[in-house]
């Protein structure tokens, strides 16, 4: 192994601000490094890149894989590569187990330059070693994504299923069902408030404890879905208790976040401890009714009816008498049983899925720095 200059090894060239004219709704991506924001109708790499994002909020210095054909926004770094001495992704692996984030030398703004970034040091084995390791690593990301698509798919599974149903009322016997003004008749429509109890997390901000304690989950924890317990700080078990007693979770609890990402929801499964803030916690009190309202709150309508309803000048924000009053179409008893029985084994493969993708990424981040440091012999 040897340590080498990206410099020598590799060309950089700024992105650009793609033309607002030239968007469409279908074409070749537009990805500033953090994410794709758009469709465009030109393209700048040909092949999956290097990407290093140079400015922004919160990413300077993260490392990417860029789509094929597509527009690199000025926000990144494209780093193209001399492959005859450098495997890209042996790269991408090495920048994600050390990230560039020391070379940020923006005062104002957050930045990083073709200047400090060519200074910066790989180390490499032999090309031969750099392929071997990416295509480890490689493989983990393979199956992690591929899971990922079966979720999406499921989703979507989920999705149509609720829209068939409780949308276009195609829901099991719904040909002799007599509707009265659009809706069933034997169905309901009530305030959230007497449909399921409504309570929030605590309003206070306990403070952290470096040893032991209970993680405090807040709204930007909620992340496709499930609770990501890598982002929050852990409390004092004696605070954890004091928010216990207001909001009681157990499995079956809807969580929602209603403060700055507003609408992100996840069912608990309460296989740990923690404590919540700034999240509404619905408690529908049985599994059928769980499994429905799971389904309303995600829905696109009513996903789109609280992004219209947030309030709150510097950060967007539902509040919980606003939710409690929030009404709802309910169905009859009947109608949620089954659909609650089509919904169960749905859900229940995402989360074996999910729980899968968890430990392959375990496995993988114990893998990676052992793997660069050449602790493991490949």
């Amino acid at each position: 192994m040897k340590y080498v200059k990206l410099g020598n090894i590799a060309k950089f060239r700024y992105g650009k601000m793609p033309d607002k004219d030239k968007f469409l709704d279908d074409g070749y991506p537009v990805f500033s490094g953090y994410r794709i924001t758009g469709y465009y109708s030109e393209y700048m790499v040909e092949n999956p890149t290097l990407i290093v994002v140079a400015r922004g909020v919160g990413g300077t210095g993260d490392v990417k894989i860029s789509p094929p054909k597509s527009y690199i926004t000025n926000l990144s770094i494209i780093v193209d590569l001399d492959e005859s001495v450098a495997d890209m992704r042996y790269l991408y692996y090495q920048f994600v187990c050390n990230n560039l984030r020391y070379l940020d030398t923006g005062a104002a703004q957050s930045q990083i330059t073709i200047n400090n970034l060519s200074k910066h040091k790989a180390l490499l084995p032999r090309l031969v070693i750099q392929k071997k390791i990416s295509s480890i690593l490689t493989t983990y990301d393979n199956l992690i994504e591929n899971n990922n698509k079966r979720i999406k798919l499921l989703e979507q599974m989920a999705e149509n299923l609720y829209k068939e149903w409780f949308v276009r009322f195609r829901f099991p016997g719904y040909e002799n069902t007599k509707f009265v003004d659009g809706i069933p008749s034997d169905w309901q429509i009530l305030r959230m408030s007497d449909f399921c109890y409504v309570t929030d997390g605590t309003h206070d901000s306990p403070k952290p404890i470096n040893d032991g304690g209970v993680p405090l989950v807040t709204g930007k924890c909620i992340k496709n879905g499930f609770i990501d317990f890598n982002e929050p700080y852990n409390i004092s078990y004696q605070d954890h208790e004091s928010i216990s007693k207001r909001s009681g979770l157990q499995t079956g609890d809807i969580l929602f976040s209603n403060i700055g990402t507003v609408g992100t929801t996840c069912l608990v499964n309460y296989d740990r401890e923690f404590s919540v803030k700034n999240v509404i916690i619905f408690k529908p009190g049985n599994i059928k009714v769980s499994n429905y309202l799971y389904s309303w709150l995600n829905s696109d309508s009513i996903q789109a009816i609280f992004a219209t309803q947030t309030n709150g000048a510097s950060q967007q924000f539902v509040g919980l008498n606003f939710m409690r009053r929030f009404k709802i179409l309910v169905p009859s008893e009947n109608v949620l049983d089954l659909y609650s029985g089509r919904i169960k084994p749905i859900r229940s493969e995402i989360v074996k899925l999910h729980d899968i993708n968890e430990n392959l990424t375990k496995q993988r981040d114990m893998l990676l720095p052992r793997l660069m440091s050449g602790k493991i012999e490949v």
